[in-house]
């Protein structure tokens, strides 16, 4: 008789953890979908001139954020770069980045590339997220139609979010569902929601100065003349003095 009534407490048991632990995987799916319908990203620049901030802002509306993982995921353009030694120095946020970026070639010799930004590895996830990034612009080529400056254009990051005890992911459409990796290390990846795009959520531009290819041929007279100048003065300065 005891024997039996401790099979039917241990199934009991049994069945109650199991409600519990659905209903704490429903309950982070249900917090996913919150954020995805409430959230906003913003974005803007910041500092003059090839050396500039982008300033991403990230606000979450529920106040329960502690199961709550977020990923920033940017798509530069060519025309900038962000440098790997100087990330390395920010403690509040990881980074990786998905190639090589090489900081002195050109921008006509460059490709794009993508930065996962991860805030607040560590520790919970507060409701509202800056992150700071420095961004350089790289040099141009010359404009064939007399421009001073070109645009370039910064798209804002995707917003991704994940929970770990919600695994339905795909249950929750119409939301989109990615692939990326799940830390900075890139060991693995895991699968996360995508915020909506937003319509007033604009891209940033930078205004670079290029140079003018018509001036090219003065600018190379110009300093061959200037250079047969300075070498013809400093010889004969050297022959009068008799400098060897």
């Amino acid at each position: 008789m005891y024997l039996s009534l401790f099979a039917v407490l241990a199934c009991l048991s049994s069945c109650h953890g199991s409600f519990v632990e659905d209903e704490k995987k429903e309950n982070h799916c249900d917090v996913l979908k919150q954020l995805l319908e409430s959230s906003a990203v913003a974005v803007e620049l910041r500092k003059n001139g090839f050396h500039r901030e982008l300033v991403t802002s990230v606000e979450l509306s529920p106040d329960d954020l502690r199961w709550v993982r977020v990923l920033l995921v940017h798509r530069w353009p060519r025309g900038v770069y962000v440098d790997p030694y100087q990330l390395a120095d920010h403690r509040d946020w990881q980074i990786l980045i998905n190639s090589a970026i090489d900081l002195e070639l050109p921008a006509h010799k460059t490709s794009g590339f993508i930065t996962y930004v991860y805030p607040a590895p560590d520790g919970p996830t507060p409701r509202l997220i800056k992150v700071t990034i420095p961004v350089h612009t790289r040099y141009h080529e010359p404009s064939f139609d007399g421009e001073a400056f070109t645009a370039v254009e910064i798209e804002p990051p995707k917003l991704l979010l994940r929970a770990e005890k919600c695994t339905q992911l795909h249950s929750l459409e119409p939301h989109t569902v990615v692939e990326a990796p799940c830390t900075h290390k890139n060991l693995s990846t895991c699968a996360w929601l995508q915020l909506p795009h937003q319509q007033d959520q604009g891209s940033v531009s930078v205004q670079v100065p290029v140079g003018d290819e018509s001036l090219v041929i003065p600018v190379c007279a110009g300093t061959l003349l200037v250079t047969m100048i300075c070498c013809v003065g400093l010889s004969k300065y050297m022959w009068t003095h008799r400098i060897v």
